[in-house]
């Protein structure tokens, strides 16, 4: 599923720290479609939260399902421009742990992305959420 998007300049700066895991912005060169997706949530295909107490594993059923989101769309991870991450917690440790997550499925392909803790999210014991904007053909 992983791979280069030619349409995507993943942007750094010589001028902005080196040591974040993301690009700091993105470019799309081409006139392709734009998908803005809905919350991926850690939800499983009953609609049962997923991994109840475990940013980690929510983190991972949200990935997997933006995935699915996204193929249903004619995307994949590759295709994705930006992500906004949200994590019910204000522990720092909780957001980095669903973070790291988030990070290792995109692998190489590293997407600017916005990191929130927020008070709470809209499904019983859900703890993440990820959404996207992807460009595709």
């Amino acid at each position: 599923m992983r791979g280069v998007n030619h349409r995507i300049e993943l942007i750094r700066n010589d001028r902005l720290t080196d040591t974040v895991d993301y690009a700091y912005a993105a470019a799309v060169h081409a006139p392709p479609r734009t998908i803005f997706t809905a919350g991926a949530c850690p939800l499983d295909a009953a609609g049962a939260t997923v991994g109840v107490g475990d940013y980690a594993a929510q983190a991972d059923q949200a990935m997997r399902n933006l995935t699915t989101a996204l193929q249903g769309a004619g995307a994949q991870l590759a295709d994705v421009v930006k992500t906004t991450v949200y994590v019910a917690s204000g522990e720092q440790a909780d957001l980095v742990a669903a973070w790291d997550v988030v990070r290792a499925h995109f692998g190489e392909h590293d997407v600017p992305g916005t990191l929130l803790g927020v008070a709470v999210l809209g499904y019983d014991d859900q703890l993440v959420e990820v959404e996207a904007v992807a460009v595709a053909p």
